[in-house]
């Protein structure tokens, strides 16, 4: 899948923009541009607050203002997750993506060899 969340987002701590308002805009620009997918999960507020350099208030108030624009969910113990993108049917295919991903990860499938699977499927056609 893709990179840890805190690698792909960058965090002007001087910057005149706001730090949640950087990770809100930012994690709906990874959406956009297909680098974090329907169904993915993404760090917990403490996980990514700590890797970022933030406070954990920050961080949470980006994932409220992300939940409250229907980008993300929260399932309870099991995490927060991308929600939607602007694309209904892309947003169907990139879950049914994840949890083929996840499946075949469940059956022991290296991260390589899956893609070798998808890129051959691919070609068939």
């Amino acid at each position: 899948m893709s990179a840890d969340l805190a690698t792909m987002l960058t965090i002007d701590h001087d910057g005149a923009e706001p730090p949640f308002e950087q990770v809100r805009a930012g994690v709906i620009e990874l959406i956009a541009r297909g680098e974090l997918l329907v169904g993915q999960r993404i760090p917990t507020v403490r996980r990514l607050a700590a890797d970022l350099g933030l406070a954990a208030n920050t961080v949470a108030r980006s994932y409220r203002e992300l939940e409250a624009a229907g980008v993300i969910e929260t399932r309870g113990r099991h995490g927060s997750f991308i929600k939607s993108s602007r694309d209904a049917t892309l947003d169907r295919a990139q879950r049914a993506t994840v949890e083929h991903v996840r499946s075949l990860r469940d059956l022991g499938i290296d991260d390589a060899t899956i893609v070798t699977l998808v890129t051959q499927a691919t070609r068939l056609g």
